[in-house]
């Protein structure tokens, strides 16, 4: 098994040819996906070492807005070296961020928009707030994909037509069980943090039920007993 700091990163989560929506999640061993409501009391060093690595990679970063509001998201800033790599690989210098957001109920006051490098995008339906529209519309570009609930199909082809073809997707669990039913979601990197938590935390994925999506082991990294998997939708 490769320990993480010896591991390319790059080369453990490359940019596919093909459009590609990764999504990624931390998990206890026994299934808890926060501690005490948030994330982080679940990761390490490791973790946020691939973190950061996937957010470098990627087009588009996706979040719920109720993710962005429980994990207090700031904005997308990337360190001198990850937007140095991105220009050299002909990419934008960040990332775009993007919020899924049925009810528009977002600050836009809170760093993720009103520091933003890049102006955020925010996704939403044909049935959401006209007055937070307006307020939002201020801060980020709104997109209207749906009547009544947020068609995620729909917005990842607009997603595609900008030419964010590589989408990086951190939750939280009912965006990423309603991508699962939507049948969108081309690989899964987890990482299995070695803790017993227990409670009422939920899982990585909530949603309807649907058939089972069928995935291969495309990665395993370490670091010390946390494990970092990579799965790829078998086709």
């Amino acid at each position: 098994m490769i320990d993480v700091r010896e591991a390319d990163l790059v080369a453990s989560y490359p940019r596919r040819p093909e459009p590609t929506l990764r999504v990624n999640f931390v998990a206890s061993i026994d299934g808890a996906v926060t501690v005490n409501g948030k994330s982080a009391g679940l990761g390490g060093p490791g973790d946020k070492m691939i973190f950061d690595t996937l957010r470098m990679l990627c087009d588009a970063l996706v979040v719920a807005a109720g993710t962005v509001r429980t994990e207090n998201y700031d904005a997308l800033r990337l360190t001198g070296p990850a937007r140095e790599w991105r220009r050299a690989h002909g990419l934008s210098e960040f990332p775009l961020m993007v919020v899924v957001s049925g009810s528009l109920d977002l600050d836009p006051e809170q760093l993720i928009f009103s520091d933003a490098p890049i102006r955020p995008l925010i996704v939403t339906h044909a049935g959401a707030s006209a007055d937070r529209r307006a307020a939002l519309a201020e801060v980020a570009d709104i997109v209207t994909v749906g009547e009544e609930s947020v068609d995620l199909a729909a917005a990842v082809r607009e997603l595609h037509a900008r030419g964010a073809t590589q989408l990086l997707c951190e939750g939280g669990p009912h965006l990423f069980g309603a991508m699962i039913a939507a049948d969108l979601v081309d690989e899964l990197c987890l990482t299995v943090s070695p803790r017993l938590v227990a409670g009422g935390a939920g899982r990585i994925a909530a949603g309807p039920d649907g058939p089972p999506r069928e995935m291969s082991l495309a990665g395993l990294l370490a670091d010390g007993d946390m494990l970092f998997l990579r799965y790829a939708r078998s086709r």
